[in-house]
């Protein structure tokens, strides 16, 4: 990601020979134009669009050298024509040679602008690579696929989390999505991450793991000293998650699910919710609603592929108001792996939202496989 956007800056430094012809070509038409025009017909204003033309795609160098041709393509006409201390002349040379250096300045400071854009691209990317790590592609008898797509574009990282953690005989995955946008949200999915990573492989079962979890929210919306405690109530801050545990050995998953969606079982081209029946409440509103973290159990064979999602997928609108069919579009992907898969709903996604989501959304698939021998 970062290497592309290096390569971004240097083509705006360096820009291709093709562009450069363009504002060249200019200077080189109103030039000879301008020497065979009639002597009450007067082209010379027209050569500043060359270095104008060339700050928009191109750095200050390559803007002067272009001001600098077309000064000299005003010298030749002014001598061609008449002389180059004619009044005309002479105030079209002082009026092309002051636009010709602010220009210059304006590619100077776009350009100092687009490094300062890299630098920041950089920093968020490497914030992602920390806070939001990539998922093994292979754990066990799993295969794992992931992806995290950020409604704004420059953005790179959100709300929107998830992580797996290895126990000794399982695989421990979890999604969530923190209400709200922006520095807080990050914040809030980076403790919840944090937490999870350090606690995934102490926790013995998966409700001691989702308790743990529901306890560090909750003391951190309640410390006065959180960014956010003066700003928000206690009962609008929280994360929805969905928690996984896995076996190597057993057919089956165990799910809890902390007021999140549902997430989807896909198995012989057919998909079908993990709907629990007993759902617990968002991470950090458990004091006020009576419910315990218990898990349920769900059939998980080889071949099947569970596919872990955030509201950003579901509720994706066209133009029309129709949210994203994800179920429906999963169904008709049946027989790919967790990578295909997630590759082809992101296409289908993005296509009906015509390019823009409205929010963030994270997919996590994983496939039962036979474990390598």
């Amino acid at each position: 990601m970062v290497p592309r956007r290096l390569r971004d800056l240097r083509w705006s430094q360096e820009p291709r020979p093709a562009l450069l012809a363009v504002p060249i070509v200019l200077i080189a038409i109103v030039t000879v134009v301008d020497i065979l025009a009639p002597s009450s017909v007067h082209l010379g204003p027209f050569l500043v669009s060359a270095p104008a033309v060339t700050a928009s795609f191109a750095g200050p160098r390559a803007t002067a050298c272009v001001g600098a041709l077309a000064v000299t393509a005003q010298a030749v006409v002014a001598a061609a024509r008449t002389s180059l201390v004619d009044l005309n002349h002479s105030v079209q040379l002082i009026t092309l040679i002051l636009m010709s250096a602010f220009v210059t300045s304006f590619a100077a400071r776009r350009e100092r602008h687009e490094r300062e854009l890299v630098q920041l691209r950089s920093v968020a990317t490497a914030a992602q690579e920390v806070v939001l790590k990539p998922l093994p592609q292979r754990v066990g008898s799993l295969r794992i696929a992931s992806v995290y797509l950020a409604a704004e574009s420059e953005a790179q990282i959100g709300g929107d989390l998830y992580a797996a953690a290895r126990t000794e005989h399982a695989t421990r995955i979890v999604i969530g999505d923190v209400r709200g946008k922006g520095l807080e949200a990050v914040g809030d999915a980076a403790l919840l991450l944090g937490a999870f990573r350090g606690a995934a492989h102490r926790q013995a079962d998966l409700p001691a793991l989702m308790a743990f979890l529901e306890g560090t929210v909750s003391s951190n919306l309640d410390d006065p000293a959180a960014p956010d405690a003066a700003t928000e109530d206690r009962g609008e801050a929280f994360i929805t998650a969905a928690a996984m545990d896995i076996p190597d050995e057993e057919p089956v998953l165990h799910l809890i699910n902390c007021g999140h969606p549902p997430p989807l079982l896909l198995r012989h081209g057919r998909v079908s919710a993990l709907e629990v029946r007993s759902p617990a409440p968002p991470l950090g509103l458990t004091e006020f609603v009576d419910s315990e973290l218990s898990e349920e159990t769900f059939a998980f064979e080889q071949g099947d592929i569970a596919l872990l999602y955030t509201d950003g997928v579901i509720e994706a609108r066209n133009r029309e108001g129709t949210f994203y069919p994800l179920a429906e579009r999963m169904a008709g992907k049946a027989g790919k792996g967790p990578d295909a898969l997630l590759t082809g709903l992101c296409r289908d996604l993005l296509r009906h939202v015509g390019g823009h989501l409205g929010d963030d959304a994270a997919m996590v698939a994983i496939e039962r496989v036979p474990r390598p021998s």
